[in-house]
């Protein structure tokens, strides 16, 4: 734990593998930006790696960050768990940042924790919105401000937690991919870049990475410009091939809820929502989806969004742009014989 700083800055891990930055990065970078401009302090990445990382700097610099941590170390070519912790464990307690975010990935949600319960600070998972505010404590009156309002569903999705951390930092969070927009980039801002060391030893690695195989995305559901959903209430695996159907029509990617992936409709690359992708395509067409919480999180920012349910009042109406009340079973075969006729 670090005392708490309210100069101090704000940071983002910039994961990046074999020298290329995760979008997720750059995403938090966006958010970091407007959070750093509030508090009124600097915005600064964290980047670790071998020697490819060396080039991402002016990158971060692009993207918003008014500084960059760069450790570089051939022990830190690859994401290990105890090393990448001993590293950023040190430069917390060296700077003294108050706040941390890192993306909800698969190294970032072993990350975070284990850097979390190395400071002794405070960690929320999953974040949808990230806040600058005050928070009273009503028992006693004490007023803490400028705190890091950490906003997630939570108790499954049936209410929208703020949660805080005004006594132990870090305030670290995880975000998800896609849940924060993608900034553009300025190729005129300039980034301080501040070199440090890493006190490793081989002992510090758990693992010898000897060879490793990356496996392609059988959907790209967050570049999609058109998406297709499908819902539980598509009623079976083989009717879910409608959704297939009009997906093929429109050259558009096939999404589903997580009830229908649970259903075994479709497999779970496909699953679009708080435990799926975060998506922002230019049309969003849900057929037989009710409009959970955590469903509505990962597609409300889409530009235009289409709704076909049999219930009137059904959730999801509340973020459709054009509300079509009726059978999935009638309207999505007539929608792909127009589309046809037109094509």
């Amino acid at each position: 734990m670090i005392q708490v700083n309210r100069s101090g800055e704000v940071w983002v891990f910039a994961e990046q593998r074999e020298g290329d930055l995760e979008d997720v990065a750059i995403e938090l970078l966006s958010k970091g930006r407007e959070l750093a401009d509030q508090l009124g302090v600097k915005l600064a990445a964290v980047l670790l790696g071998d020697k490819k990382a060396e080039g991402l700097t002016e990158k971060l610099g692009h993207f918003g960050a008014d500084k960059v941590y760069l450790v570089v170390n051939p022990l830190l070519e690859h994401y290990q768990t105890n090393s990448y912790t001993k590293v950023i464990h040190d430069l917390i307690h060296k700077y003294e940042p108050q706040v941390f975010l890192c993306g909800a990935t698969v190294c970032g949600r072993d990350l975070a924790p284990r850097v979390a319960s190395a400071t002794k600070a405070g960690l929320t998972a999953d974040c949808t919105d990230l806040q600058i505010g005050d928070h009273e404590i009503r028992r006693t009156g004490e007023v803490h401000k400028d705190l890091l309002f950490q906003i997630r569903p939570a108790f499954g999705g049936n209410i929208i937690a703020t949660i805080i951390n005004y006594d132990r930092w870090p305030q670290m969070a995880t975000v998800r991919e896609g849940v924060m927009p993608m900034p553009e980039p300025d190729g005129n801002r300039k980034v301080e870049v501040v070199r440090d060391e890493a006190h490793l030893g081989t002992q510090d690695l758990a693992l010898e990475i000897i060879n490793q195989h990356i496996e392609e995305k059988k959907v790209n559901l967050k570049g999609a410009r058109v998406i297709v959903t499908g819902g539980a209430g598509v009623g079976s695996k083989a009717n879910f091939k409608k959704i297939w159907d009009l997906a093929h029509c429109l050259g558009a990617a096939p999404g589903a809820t997580r009830a229908a992936v649970d259903l075994g409709f479709i497999d779970h690359d496909h699953q679009i929502g708080q435990t799926g992708t975060t998506v922002r395509p230019s049309l969003y067409i849900a057929v037989g989806v009710s409009g959970a919480v955590q469903h509505v999180a990962g597609m409300s920012d889409s530009k235009k969004i289409i709704a076909i349910n049999k219930d009137p009042n059904a959730p999801i109406f509340k973020v459709a742009h054009y509300k079509i009340v009726g059978d999935l079973n009638q309207v999505v075969p007539r929608m792909i014989d127009s589309i046809r006729e037109k094509v």
